[in-house]
């Protein structure tokens, strides 16, 4: 019996791929990476033999024992869309391709956040007919496996399809897409209010001891989900009970975390990333951390955020390509300000690693809402950033970066990168700094730009020994460097 099931199960999987299957990723109006080989990848019967034909390249392979199969286009330019023909003991034929760029957005709701619901929404998408830009959404899923596939299919820029598309990630690709003249995609893989840890596979999450913290949360919900359960169905019984017909009561009770929530770790890297890793893209952009800025989690996000970052680009198997991300915007609201700034200061930190980059936005968000509406700035930054990393493109793309603070007497000179022609002062002094001495205990500091320098003193501190700056969820700060870019928190001594 156990011989003739597994025989079953076999066959059942044999003539599953009996004919040609391609991915979601692989479907009309898609778009491929120019200027490198470009993977075309499916199913098919087993020892089955598949020929690709795509704007003159003509390649074959046979399908492995688990029913795959994959080719390597040879380096393209952008051109005029074609179709691309695959054939086994079927035919497809996958319309208007084109060939470009292809960037993939991830992180929680402020990737995700639509242009519908940005600034100058109407006049936006009334605007937003651009026949070689491509938008592909990838469906929410979470799974405690790798899946092979997502849910998911392009489509043409244009008003319809993208109000309800990532803001951000329309944004960006309509700055690339006019600065390189050249088709651009964009492939959104976003999930409101998850944590990075969600994000990153398993293994990467369990090979290191540092992040403990964050799998030690997790495993306390899961012991803690039966009684949370119970407690979440009394709460919706009494929502329910209190609720009438078209009228809202209040917050509807949340689902506690447990299995099959998208907080699980590596679930979201399992449904929405590693079905992803077999297409050719350019680059990865994020904007994410909101949901880890905890007591818990902020202190270790650095080392999680970066193991995120290189489990992708391992697994991408395309080196080190380049990763782009937001810093968390400025928010009075913060649950807890110091855990707030702790993320924006990993995040920072995080352009250690090569082919990274930053857009910061502490002057740009809401400080009353979580998520800011101005989405172009946030883009636009991004694309600067990709300009320079990407493109090579010798461009001011960050705004002044902390190098490192000197005594000088009663005095500190703070010194900096990236200041792009110039240190400026919005307004009429400048505003953010703080200097501390000996017992720790910082005071706001006079601030003076001298060339590529500033200058702090406090008559507070006779003898400084450390300053910060825009240290706050919501920072009253003005440094820029002469090309409009704003500077990132830093402080000099990590007390």
């Amino acid at each position: 019996m156990l011989l003739r099931s597994a025989a079953a199960l076999a066959l059942a999987s044999v003539s599953l791929w009996a004919d040609v299957k391609l991915p979601a990723l692989i479907s009309d109006h898609m778009l491929l990476q120019q200027g490198v080989p470009a993977r075309i990848f499916g199913w098919a019967e087993p020892g089955e033999s598949v020929t690709v034909a795509f704007r003159g390249q003509t390649l074959t392979a046979t399908t492995n024992p688990q029913g795959k199969w994959d080719v390597w286009l040879q380096p393209m330019q952008p051109g005029q869309a074609a179709d691309l023909r695959i054939s086994g003991k079927n035919t497809l034929t996958v319309r208007d391709v084109l060939v470009g760029e292809v960037w993939i957005g991830s992180g929680q709701s402020n990737m995700e956040w639509t242009v519908i619901k940005s600034d100058n929404a109407e006049q936006e998408i009334a605007a937003a007919v651009y026949p070689l830009i491509r938008l592909f959404k990838v469906v929410r899923r979470t799974t405690p496996e790798p899946l092979e596939d997502v849910e998911g299919k392009w489509e043409v820029c244009a008003p319809d399809s993208v109000k309800n598309f990532s803001a951000i990630g329309y944004f960006f690709s309509r700055h690339l897409h006019k600065k390189l003249n050249v088709p651009v995609a964009f492939i959104d893989s976003t999930w409101g209010g998850t944590p990075a840890q969600a994000w990153t596979s398993r293994r990467a999450l369990y090979a290191d001891a540092a992040l403990l913290p964050v799998l030690a949360d997790w495993n306390k919900a899961l012991y803690d989900y039966p009684e949370a359960t119970a407690k979440y169905q009394k709460q919706l019984e009494d929502y329910d009970a209190k609720t009438k017909p078209g009228v809202e009561q209040g917050r509807r009770p949340t689902a506690p975390l447990g299995p099959g929530h998208p907080h699980t770790p590596a679930g979201l890297f399992n449904a929405m990333i590693n079905p992803l890793l077999p297409y050719t893209i350019k680059g990865a952009t994020w904007y994410q951390g909101e949901s880890n800025a905890s007591k818990t989690q902020a202190p270790v996000y650095q080392r999680l955020f970066e193991t995120m970052i290189q489990d992708w680009r391992e697994r991408w198997g395309q080196g080190d390509f380049p990763f782009l991300f937001v810093q968390l915007a400025n928010f009075e609201k913060a649950g807890s300000p110091s855990d707030w700034v702790l993320v924006q200061e990993a995040q920072a930190k995080t352009l250690e690693l090569r082919q990274t980059g930053m857009a910061v936005i502490t002057d740009i968000g809401d400080p009353g809402d979580i998520h800011p509406k101005n989405k172009q700035d946030v883009g636009d930054r991004l694309a600067l950033a990709a300009c320079h990393l990407a493109y090579k493109e010798q461009i001011v793309y960050s705004g002044p970066r902390f190098r490192q603070a000197t005594t000088e007497g009663a005095k500190m000179r703070v010194w900096f990168e990236s200041t792009g022609g110039g240190l400026k002062a919005k307004g009429d002094s400048l505003k953010g700094f703080e200097v501390a001495g000996a017992d720790r205990r910082f005071y706001a500091a006079e601030a003076k730009i001298d060339g590529q320098t500033v200058v702090v003193s406090s008559p507070s501190v006779t003898a400084p020994l450390a300053v910060r700056y825009a240290w706050a969820a919501n920072p009253d700060c003005n440094l820029y460097n002469a090309a409009g870019l704003p500077t990132s928190l830093f402080r000099s001594a990590n007390w």
